[in-house]
């Protein structure tokens, strides 16, 4: 399924990033916060929104917004590109419809293997720890 989220959809806000960069980390708003507001998208299906909002976790708010931080990089540009893809591919995860798993019942087959296994090591044990007398 392809899906495209339309520019007026991210907002986007730069922010003082912490880490090295020594005097420019103190001037420049190189790290990225990138919000997309999944309820009010009219580009995503209800059923991936669904998934996108449990995929997200703890990065989703109350009123269903995801915040991507991104400061891995020193420079702003490196940083936008980087949340956009973390976004993307958690949008990407979201598509992918789980496989729903049909309860299956065990064959006669295994049932007589197992049963078999279990009398062989009943066996096996029932042999130990018998101490004939010496006569």
């Amino acid at each position: 399924m392809a899906i495209s989220i339309p520019e007026d959809e991210l907002v986007e806000s730069f922010v003082r990033s912490s880490g090295p960069g020594g005097q420019n980390v103190n001037k420049v708003s190189s790290a990225v916060q990138l919000r997309f507001d999944v309820v009010a998208s009219p580009s995503l299906p209800d059923e991936v929104k669904e998934r996108l909002l449990r995929l997200a976790g703890r990065r989703a708010t109350g009123d269903g917004v995801i915040v991507i931080s991104a400061n891995r990089f020193r420079d702003q540009v490196q940083n936008r590109a980087d949340a956009r893809a973390r976004l993307a591919e958690l949008v990407e995860k979201a598509c992918i419809r789980p496989v729903v798993r049909r309860p299956t019942r065990p064959t006669l087959g295994s049932k007589q293997r197992r049963l078999t296994a279990k009398t062989v090591r009943a066996g096996i044990k029932a042999g130990r720890g018998k101490v004939t007398p010496d006569a």
